[in-house]
């Protein structure tokens, strides 16, 4: 089995649904650990305000991004991605003492998601959900093509969606749904997604029949 490179905690969750075989418990710490920044960051607001909790943030990232390093001698494209952005984003925030561009570090990240698995359709070779998941589902090429699409959608519709909870209520609220509501969301269309991909397998063995 080849090892998790660790995924931000935006894409952590899309991998629980369809673990390795062999994965046992390694999945279940590997899930924690990539949330482990954005759980941080969620308590330290908490208990202080936003700034305090973007510097346990920044801090976070990068501790997630140096044990990646140091388990696995490299880090995965995503990881390294989100962890730029947030280093700019937060850092722009307590550089000028401003919560919005840290508000705004999801948006960015959903988007140049999108923006990579859409680069992805078109190019030649396996998409980018492909080769997250094609370890461990066997779907066809077409198949796999719409599986990246709905992602595209998804992420477009996850980035739309953080910038109006951000504009239209308070910090806290925000807070609250960058943990609870961005995750919720991402869960509820992970599921919705192994549904499809359910049906999708069983036409397939049907067919083969």
């Amino acid at each position: 089995m080849r090892p998790s490179l660790g995924l931000p905690g935006e894409l952590a969750i899309i991998r629980a649904p369809f673990p390795p075989r062999r994965a046992g418990p390694d999945l279940l710490m590997q899930l924690l650990f990539d949330l482990l920044p954005v759980i941080a960051f969620f308590v330290a607001y908490k208990l202080t305000d936003i700034y305090v909790a973007t510097g346990v943030l920044i801090v976070g990232v990068m501790v997630q991004t140096a044990v990646s390093l140091i388990r696995h001698r490299k880090v995965s494209p995503m990881l390294l991605t989100s962890a730029a952005l947030v280093l700019v984003f937060g850092g722009l925030t307590l550089l000028v003492h401003d919560s919005t561009f840290i508000k705004w570090k999801p948006t960015i990240v959903n988007a140049l998601f999108a923006i990579a698995f859409g680069l992805s359709q078109f190019m030649r070779g396996p998409t980018i959900i492909q080769r997250m998941l094609g370890e461990n589902l066997k779907l066809d090429d077409a198949s796999w093509r719409r599986l990246n699409m709905m992602w595209i959608g998804f992420f477009v519709f996850a980035g739309a969606a953080n910038l109006y909870v951000a504009y239209n209520f308070d910090e806290a609220t925000w807070v609250n749904f960058k943990l609870f509501g961005l995750m919720g969301l991402t869960l509820v269309f992970v599921l919705l997604q192994g549904l499809w991909i359910a049906r999708r397998t069983e036409s397939a063995e049907t067919g083969s029949n």
